[in-house]
């Protein structure tokens, strides 16, 4: 094997009240192409994630390079630095004969990244609750909608992180886990309406809307339009709305509350299968199609 192709989701993670512990897998996807082949010059992203692949696999490192075809903007909030980091993981293990699980592929990036969140639906799809290195997967009906405003600029992680308060005030934590739960108990038993007024968050979105100042009139409009919630997609800048019903309505609310340059909605779906293979190639044979799926 030679070649190989993976196709991997975006993600949304926190759903507000659910700092670090909860994502949910999208469909738009990055397709990471990875050759056992000489290596051309790649950023530290991809170095790094080659370098922990072939530490946890035991497996002699050989040459590769990698090509990407991205959907998923960066620094927006939406996975896109898990989805690479998954597509040459899981490039590198199909070319090596596959000696990881997906699980060990997973906490590989959810080390790399520093926090699970993005990595775990990223690798396994559906909603995700994860903590340590544990995780649970829930799969997502096709009836709910994801409707992401994606705003012209972008907000590196690090730079979100810094503006959190070293200290949470005790009511507020024990509304955040009010509302974390109660998401999970509606993810899990797919009653979603109960989703509704559960994505109120007071441990980062109060801080982080310092770099988004239009967060809670998106957040408003949204609800408003009758979505089920919205929130800040990861430490943004992207907003994300979750809708049963009319999520076109819901996206020109969203837009036009935003009033951002350049900013643009995409509506979406749950994607419930994680990274995937997709083409392998081999010297002596002809690409081989594995599950393309349909993005939305």
């Amino acid at each position: 094997m030679q070649k190989v192709t993976i196709r991997v989701p975006a993600s949304t993670s926190n759903l507000g009240p659910g700092f670090d512990c909860l994502g949910v897998a999208l469909r738009l996807y990055n397709h990471v192409m990875v050759s056992r082949e000489r290596r051309e010059p790649f950023g530290k992203m991809i170095r790094s994630a080659g370098d922990a692949f072939f530490a946890r696999a035991g497996h002699a490192p050989f040459t590769f390079s990698c090509a990407i075809t991205a959907e998923i903007p960066t620094s927006r909030g939406l996975g896109s630095s898990a989805a690479v980091r998954l597509g040459v993981i899981h490039g590198l293990n199909a070319l090596s004969n596959r000696p990881l699980q997906r699980q060990e592929m997973f906490e590989i990036c959810a080390r790399l990244e520093g926090h699970p969140d993005n990595a775990a639906p990223a690798s396994f799809g559906g909603f995700n609750v994860v903590r340590a290195g544990q995780r649970q997967t829930f799969t997502i009906s096709a009836q709910l909608h994801f409707v992401l405003l994606i705003p012209n600029f972008e907000i590196p992680t690090e730079q979100a992180r810094q503006l959190l308060p070293a200290r949470v005030d005790r009511l507020h934590a024990v509304e955040n886990c009010q509302n974390a739960c109660a998401i999970t108990a509606a993810f899990a038993s797919r009653e979603y309406e109960k989703l509704r007024g559960a994505f109120a968050d007071r441990l980062h979105q109060p801080f982080r809307k310092k770099l988004i100042p239009f967060l809670n009139d998106v957040i408003a409009a949204a609800e408003s339009a009758g979505a089920l919630g919205a929130f800040l997609s990861g430490s943004g800048s992207t907003v994300c709305a979750v809708t049963l019903r009319s999520p076109e309505k819901i996206s020109r609310a969203m837009l036009a509350a935003a009033a951002s340059p350049g900013a643009r909605t995409i509506i979406t779906a749950a994607d419930n299968r994680g990274a995937r293979v997709l083409q392998i190639r081999n010297p002596q044979s002809a690409i081989r199609n594995f599950s393309h799926g349909s993005a939305h």
